[in-house]
């Protein structure tokens, strides 16, 4: 039992965030590494004739920041901005895109269908976020939580 609550206490090692919090993040983080990465970078490899600029565009960003998160998995509280960065660019899709298309009775059977039920797995890790830490060390700029 003592071996189970130590992850659930903050820690020294993970400056005062809970140990859980940091192993589920770490699996986001390695997730999106091998799963995310690898579509994106054979997706723009493999791709064949002239672009779409935006359909370009969401492809090298989504490339960019699966391949950072490979650090996430190292260096987990460090790397939460990317971790904050999906958290917004899938919270606004959701409220921009899925949530009229559901509003008005067309999400499901939609392309966006299964778009949003990806997106929504995002209250996983939200859950598991060190918010307290995020505020003091990214909001305000203090090193030490």
């Amino acid at each position: 039992m003592e071996l189970i609550i130590k992850y659930f206490r903050p820690s020294t090692v993970y400056k005062g965030v809970w140990p859980i919090k940091v192993y589920v993040l770490k699996l986001f983080f390695l997730l999106m590494f091998l799963l995310v990465a690898k579509e994106a970078w054979t997706t723009l490899i493999t791709h064949k004739g002239d672009w779409n600029p935006e359909v370009a565009v969401a492809w090298c960003a989504i490339a960019a920041y699966t391949t950072l998160s490979g650090l996430g998995i190292i260096h987990t509280l460090k790397m939460l901005p990317i971790m904050l960065f999906m958290y917004l660019y899938k919270s606004l899709w959701l409220f921009f895109v899925a949530y009229p298309l559901w509003k008005n009775g067309t999400l499901a059977g939609s392309e966006a269908e299964d778009w949003t039920q990806t997106f929504m797995l995002i209250v996983i890790p939200v859950v598991f976020t060190p918010w307290r830490y995020v505020f003091k060390t990214y909001v305000l700029g203090k090193d030490k939580v």
